[in-house]
């Protein structure tokens, strides 16, 4: 099973928000840093402070993290600093966020290990906040930022306020770099939803329905009335409907009407298409409607994902779908062109990452380019990757009759069999399409192992070394390749069986695909298992092909038969 690649966000705060060159020289760190890309750098005048976002995969996500903090403490003297914002060191917060593949939890320990050696290596004591945290007290940041800068010679003498890395007395290295809290946190989305209203007083009215915090409880329930206190002098709130989130009402000149503007501060627990339907049902309520979302800076593409899901399941429609089509269900659900035209390639974090990644891909290409390519006299693409194709191919085929079955007339009661088997073929085609590239990759490492010196001794030994490690990658890829084929049977045989019987023969072109899969990936792998020295793994990885053929073989032919019967 191909893993969804694992992509975080960072987004430190310097302490440096006037001297562009200093914010320059930092940000350049980043930048340096292959596979990082930089999203947003936003510094404040007055509070003296530049907040910098990039996202990657997390190994150069965290060098690019320890590079700028190493930067930053270079550059800036907090004993000379002085700004509007909370702050406590020269690179004062530094949290990692998941985007992608990766959980919250990992990302916690990853701060960790980030705080451990930004400590270790730059002698810049660290705190670990929110779910990073090493005790409750420390998830709130401003526990761990008390007193601020001014207060940390103070609070290096006290055990209970040490550092979580690297504490130790008051020096003149920490006085001027200070401390960094490094911490992980859920993904924080600001979006505004518009209003058919000019009125901020029932925008307000509708964000105090909806925020976590909710309103003031007041007097004889008027809206007029006085704000009533429990025995402690606090104000007591009615909580609104939505869980982690902050919101207001505002008016926008820029767009002559009001919003409900609002930050989903854990996804996990309100993601933004249930958020939306709330603010829609609460502005019902009140006579007004919802026109549109407005996303304020980059999303994660899953949020779009989950809507456009849970939109088309409202709708009794299947899921299983290809991506694109299911982003625009979101969008057009949403309203997120409502005021402005919205591309997902210049809004969601994957797609700015994939876009940053230049690098020519066999499955961009046209049809005809695809079978041109191949044709030509380069031995890659080859057989392996016309075998990976051709078993994305037959999901597709099995797909789509599960998709036609979904909504085909008087079957409205099955459409979530359906879906659910259509879902299935996506995760199908879409790992045999990293594998159409994968194969062709694995032919270009054994041909740069090849090419590499053979003057020496120590060099051929690397060499034959590199070669044997390539090799074994390109018997394992196709072997990969004939795993995820041998998936297409299941679904195109519940296709064949439960299907939409006009479209069972398209369920049999997906079945001859999938034996044309397994068995050309198969001849794969017995020729570059031909190339190991490593006999047992070589007679290992070629059993398990010839498993795979002959269970390939039977399912054929089983289900051959039952789209002949129904032919």
């Amino acid at each position: 099973m191909v893993r969804e690649k694992q992509i975080i966000e960072c987004v430190p705060n310097f302490s440096e928000g006037r001297d562009k060159e200093v914010i320059r020289q930092i940000t350049d760190e980043v930048e340096r840093v292959e596979g990082v890309k930089l999203l947003d750098v936003d510094p404040g005048e007055a509070t003296n402070r530049t907040v910098v976002t990039f996202v990657g995969e997390p190994s150069a996500v965290m060098e690019a993290a320890f590079r700028c903090v190493k930067k930053a403490a270079q550059l800036i003297d907090m004993r000379q600093h002085h700004g509007a914002h909370p702050r406590m060191g020269a690179t004062d917060v530094l949290p990692l966020i998941p985007v992608s593949g990766i959980t919250l939890e990992e990302c916690a320990a990853l701060a960790r290990q980030l705080a451990e050696r930004i400590a270790g290596e730059l002698e810049i004591p660290c705190y670990c906040y929110e779910a990073a945290a090493g005790t409750p007290e420390r998830k709130n940041l401003a526990v761990c930022r008390e007193g601020e800068y001014e207060a940390l010679a103070k609070r290096m003498d006290v055990a209970a306020e040490a550092p979580d890395y690297g504490a130790r007395k008051w020096d003149e290295q920490m006085a001027r770099t200070g401390c960094t809290a490094v911490g992980a946190r859920d993904f924080l989305i600001a979006t505004n939803f518009n209003l058919n209203t000019t009125s901020t007083r029932r925008a307000n009215a509708i964000a105090f329905d909806v925020r976590e915090k909710g309103r003031p409880k007041r007097e004889g329930g008027s809206p007029v009335g006085k704000p009533m206190k429990d025995e402690n002098g606090e104000v007591i709130m009615l909580p609104g409907t939505l869980k982690a989130t902050k919101a207001i009402g505002w008016y926008i000149d820029e767009y002559g009407i009001a919003q409900v503007s609002m930050n989903i501060t854990d996804i996990n627990v309100t993601p933004l298409h249930k958020a939306f339907d709330e603010v829609c049902r609460c502005a019902q309520n009140r006579g007004i409607r919802v026109t549109g979302t407005e996303i304020v800076g980059l999303i994660p593409k899953r949020t779009l994902l989950e809507a456009g899901t849970y939109f088309l399941k409202k709708q009794n429609r299947s899921t299983g779908i290809p991506e694109e089509d299911i982003l625009k269900i979101a969008i057009k659900s949403m309203g997120l062109d409502d005021l402005k035209p919205f591309n997902p390639r210049e809004k969601v974090i994957e797609y700015l990452l994939e876009d940053a990644d230049r690098t020519p891909k066999l499955i961009d290409l046209t049809v005809k380019e695809f079978a041109e390519e191949t044709s030509r006299e380069s031995p890659a693409p080859g057989g392996g990757t016309i075998s990976a194709y051709m078993g994305a191919l037959g999901a597709a085929l099995g797909t789509m009759v599960a998709n036609l079955s979904s909504h085909k007339p008087g079957w409205d009661a099955r459409w979530e069999e359906f879906s659910n088997w259509a879902e299935k073929g996506q995760a199908i085609q879409k790992e045999l399409m990293v594998l159409v590239d994968e194969d062709t990759e694995a032919f270009n490492r054994i041909m740069a192992a090849f090419g590499l010196p053979k003057e020496t001794a120590e060099e051929k030994a690397a060499r034959s070394a590199a070669i044997q490690k390539a090799t074994l990658f390109a018997t394992e890829v196709p072997l990969h390749t004939m795993q995820a084929s041998f998936k297409v049977f299941e679904l195109c045989r519940a296709m064949a069986e439960e299907g939409n019987p006009n479209s069972v023969s398209d369920a049999g072109v997906g079945v001859l695909a999938a034996r044309a899969a397994v068995l050309g990936a198969g001849l794969n792998v017995k020729i570059n298992a031909s190339g190991l020295k490593d006999k047992e793994t070589a007679d290992r990885l070629v059993a398990e092909a010839d498993t795979l053929i002959a269970q390939a073989k039977e399912a054929e032919t089983e289900i051959m038969k039952i789209v002949e019967a129904k032919l």
